[in-house]
Order: C-alpha cells, then structure tokens, then sequence
C-alpha cells in the first residue's frame, strides 16, 4: 500500500486509489476530507485534510502507488 510513484500518476489511478485511503481513515474524526490534487512533478495525488497537526502520523505516504499529501486546515463549520 505503501509503494511510492515512479511516474506521474492518472486521474484514473488517483481515482482508484481513493476509496483505499478512505477505508484506512474510516472512522478517524481528525480527518475532516479527502480529495484529489494535481502536483506538476507527481501528477495526481490524493489529498487529506486534517484537523491537527498529529493526526498526519496515521495517513500513509502513498496508497496503490499514489502519493498521498496532508494539509492541516482545522475543524470545518457550516456557515
């Protein structure tokens, strides 16, 4: 689960990847979304947005070979 890109990957395999990383985050309330991102020298990757800081300890670097990025954005409220 953990095999980092060679190349820079699809849509389609950032897309396959996804629903792998959302079972492994299943259930964990500091993780508040996940998306996909585009990043020149990698391709697709997928996105997560965390509450805390900490809680980057527990997403994996890459799922399927597609890199997985953090961004610590805080609690989401509606408006």
């Amino acid at each position: 689960m953990n095999k980092q890109p060679a190349k820079p990957t699809t849509l389609d395999e950032a897309r396959n990847a996804k629903p792998a990383l959302l079972a492994a985050l299943a259930g964990d309330e500091r993780v508040n979304g996940v998306g996909l991102g585009y990043d020149p020298a990698d391709g697709y990757v997928l996105k997560v947005n965390l509450t805390v800081p900490e809680a980057s300890a527990v997403v994996p670097p890459a799922v399927n070979g597609v890199r997985v990025r953090t961004e610590v954005v805080g609690t989401v409220h509606p408006q």
